[in-house]
This record gives structure tokens, C-alpha cells and sequence, in this order.
């Protein structure tokens, strides 16, 4: 996906839900309180696992609780995308 996207409010998050191999649906669900935060979680592992990387420590800790950093390091890591994790 082009760079740009990331830059999109609302379309960045439909992006992610591409890669992750989620249906589109999903970004419904994340403007949904408390019900995104269970999405987010999902979204994070999946894209952790779509890049070959540990579920726990890249999906849970890195991408979900500390994204800002998290997405950095995955971006400039040596990781390529293998496909969807889900479906």
C-alpha cells in the first residue's frame, strides 16, 4: 500500500484492516466504544502475524500498547508482508 494512506484519518484504519485480511465491516466495529479497543487488539496481532512476528510480543506489547513506536519499528524492521494473517 502507498505511504500515503497512513496519513488518512479513518482510511489508514481501513488499510491496516486490508492487511490484516479482516472483511471491511471491521472499521464499523472500531467506532464502537469499548468494542474498538477488542478490535484493535485483533487488528494489531493479525498484522504482527501478517509480517511474520510473534503474536505476543510485536502484536500485544509493541503494536497495541506502545503503536507509536511499535508500527515504527515494523516499518523500518527487515520483515516482509507474507499475506493476510485472518481468513
Amino acid at each position: 500500500k502507498p505511504g500515503w494512506a497512513s496519513l488518512i484519518p479513518i482510511y489508514n484504519i481501513y488499510v491496516l484492516i486490508e492487511i490484516a485480511g479482516r472483511p471491511w465491516w471491521w472499521l464499523i466495529l472500531m467506532l464502537i466504544p469499548f468494542v474498538n479497543i477488542i478490535v484493535w487488539l485483533l487488528l494489531c496481532i493479525d498484522v504482527a502475524k501478517s509480517f511474520g512476528k510473534d503474536a505476543i510480543i510485536w502484536g500485544v506489547l509493541l503494536l497495541f500498547i506502545l503503536s507509536g513506536v511499535g508500527f515504527v519499528l515494523l516499518g523500518f524492521s527487515d520483515a516482509a508482508y507474507e499475506g493476510p494473517a485472518a481468513g
